[in-house]
């Protein structure tokens, strides 16, 4: 789960961690509100979206009176932005978040993230702060700092140095930035989360190290011991297929292509969208139903699939093992029959129950192309799009 930058600097400030004052807005006028409120010569304000790149796309902006504040929030609210992580469609904004203006010396790196290879929170730390992470590691992997925490030991004082030193901070600032990056690790080892990422870090002139940014995206298996947490979803920046997935407890990604996928098992539905790509074609989900589903599920997930009206064809992936063919025919039956399918429809199954699965697909009347294997399984879906 993801929040808003204004929500992840209230969770990290309970936290002690060291942010500018701000106040979000949801309105105009709110926005004016919270420019005086502030009592700052000088403020920013920054549209509140799910997605990078807000400033070069024009969702940031310095300010220095509240007609300013309400003439940008004016122009903002409501309307689309378009970044590089929202695609063209943009992200609608709905809030904005005012914040006093700091006078910026240096822009660094910081983020917090879960090493499966090291089985630990890492620190990922750069002095190429305020660019793309992706993008500093491509050009110059030797500015990143990777440092795994023991989860024995937490973070350590001398880690938190340690790190400091590596980014070139010195005398006082370094004892900001231990304190700083304590505070972080705890925030991410109490809340449950998946990373935190403050970009830019920044030192201000008066030499004060301060999170100018914050990005928080938290483990949905831990969201139950944090209803607190869980209130500060926001169902706006999120895909409607996903969500209604989630009320199915459906393992559901919405992707850019034009074959809807249905499958059981993670592993299965990654080689799935695989074996697709490799046969000409674009996946249009990650769609896992998982283990144990029975038919009412199934149909859910069918309908989810055909509710994305870029979905040209169905891929139907599955191997009986718990799940019983049976139960997938019936589900997929019924479903088919509410939306009334139109779309060329692909099923590849195998395991418990399977002849019975598919004699019911057989005498449903419903066209069902089936197939032998996987790799048949992709032809004929990919096919059946060129035909």
């Amino acid at each position: 789960m993801n929040i808003h930058e204004f929500q992840a600097k209230q969770v990290l400030g309970r936290f002690g961690v060291p942010v500018p004052k701000g106040q979000p807005a949801a309105t105009p006028e709110e926005a004016a509100a919270a420019f005086r409120a502030l009592g700052q010569p000088k403020a920013v304000i920054k549209a509140q979206i799910h997605a990078g790149g807000r400033g070069k796309a024009g969702g940031v902006k310095l300010i220095g009176s509240a007609d300013e504040a309400r003439e940008f929030a004016a122009r903002l609210l409501g309307k689309p932005l378009v970044t590089h992580q929202t695609g063209p469609e943009g992200r609608v904004v709905r809030r904005v978040y005012l914040e006093e203006a700091s006078q910026v010396a240096r822009e660094l790196y910081l983020g917090l993230v879960i090493d499966r290879k090291a089985a630990a929170v890492a620190v990922i730390a750069s002095t190429e702060g305020g660019m793309e992470i992706e993008e500093v590691a491509a050009r110059t992997p030797e500015k990143i700092i990777t440092d795994p925490v023991n989860p024995l030991l937490g973070m350590a004082p001398f880690q938190a140095r340690r790190i400091a030193f590596a980014l070139g901070l010195k005398d006082k600032q370094v004892g900001q930035f231990a304190a700083l990056l304590g505070a972080l690790y705890r925030a991410f080892v109490e809340t449950d989360a998946s990373l935190i990422e403050i970009n830019p870090l920044v030192v201000t002139a008066a030499g004060r190290v301060i999170c100018l940014d914050a990005k928080i995206s938290f483990d949905d298996n831990g969201l139950f011991r944090h209803p607190d947490i869980r209130e500060l979803r926001d169902p706006n920046e999120e895909d409607p297929a996903e969500t209604e997935a989630a009320k199915y407890d459906l393992s559901y990604v919405h992707l850019d292509g034009n074959i809807g996928c249905m499958v059981n098992g993670a592993g299965l539905a990654m080689a799935t969208m695989d074996i697709v790509k490799y046969y000409g074609a674009e996946p249009a989900n990650f769609l896992d139903v998982g283990g144990g589903a029975d038919a009412q599920k199934i149909a859910a997930a069918f309908r989810i699939l055909l509710s994305d009206a870029r979905v040209k064809a169905v891929l139907i992936n599955v191997f009986g093992g718990i799940m019983q063919c049976d139960v997938l025919a019936r589900g997929v039956v019924d479903a088919a029959r509410e939306v009334k399918l139109s779309v060329p429809l692909v099923v590849r199954m195998e395991g418990t129950n399977v002849k019975e699965g598919k004699q019911i697909l057989a005498a449903s009347g419903i066209k069902v192309i089936t197939a032998n294997d996987m790799a048949d399984a992709a032809r004929r879906v990919v096919e059946s799009i060129g035909k």
